[in-house]
């Protein structure tokens, strides 16, 4: 869905209520995400590294699945993998089942990297629209992730977070029929963003197909014209930069958990 012609557009999409996200009751709202670059010349030996590593856990039972994406623009020479949904106590069982196989990991894999970060993504329920059957489905082909850095303060945070609240309403009042994920990130050290908006599509016709309606006639036709001009500039003055890039999901690269 070209949702992102505008990098405050984009921001926009990050909010609608997701009627299938049970927030008060299912605690599992926590991704661990691991980003590796390598060089062009060590791509083959990491990817062989990393499936070495996937075959490990595999022998161990590791029962949290890890898929994994190549990241297509941006960065050419990034993977991210990440663990989840899980909640935080799961973290603690996934570092005690996953550490028999750290010694293959740094064998294997760590030799091959030129840096990797790590960070937290926490799911905003209510800046989120998700398929029924999310957290079980089959992972999206494509992502399109973009990352948002606000500005400083508490006025820019809290401008943020309420303009994209009440886009999630009008989304949910509109049943506005597209899918996307806002994560606050937590942990990610220096540089790292605030917030990422993550936008699933199944193909890249469908990544290019334009909403119907558009984000902001969606929002318009909720709470008016006005409204809607005044919501867009907030959320677009609260906003210090915003990048973007496109993940494919690589299934031969992913660790997926027997049941």
């Amino acid at each position: 869905m070209k949702v992102l012609t505008v990098c405050v557009v984009a921001a926009l999409a990050a909010g609608t209520v997701g009627s299938a996200v049970a927030a008060d009751s299912d605690k599992a709202v926590v991704w661990r995400d691991y980003t590796d670059t390598v060089a062009p010349a060590n791509q083959q030996a990491y990817e062989a590294g990393l499936k070495a590593y996937n075959q490990c856990l595999a022998e161990h039972h590791v029962k949290f699945s890890e898929p994994t994406v190549v990241h297509e623009t941006g960065n050419d020479y990034q993977y991210s993998s990440d663990v989840g949904p899980i909640t935080w106590a799961d973290m603690d069982t996934l570092n005690t089942e996953a550490k028999a196989c750290d010694a293959t990991w740094r064998a294997q894999a760590n030799p091959n990297l030129k840096g990797e970060t790590s960070a937290f993504m926490v799911l905003q329920s209510d800046m989120s629209n998700l398929p029924a059957g999310w957290r079980t489905g089959t992972p999206p082909p494509i992502l399109h992730v973009i990352d948002y850095t606000l500005k400083p303060g508490h006025d820019a945070s809290m401008a943020f977070t309420d303009s994209v609240k009440k886009i999630a309403t009008a989304a949910a009042k509109a049943k506005w029929p597209y899918y996307f994920m806002t994560a606050r990130i937590e942990g990610g050290g220096d540089g790292a963003p605030d917030y990422i908006l993550v936008i699933r599509s199944k193909n890249w016709a469908d990544v290019g197909a334009e909403p119907n309606p558009a984000l902001w006639k969606m929002v318009a036709g909720v709470y008016g014209q006005a409204d809607a001009d005044a919501l867009r500039k907030s959320l677009g003055d609260s906003i210090a930069k915003a990048s973007d890039h496109f993940d494919r999901y690589s299934a031969d690269l992913s660790y997926t958990a027997s049941k």
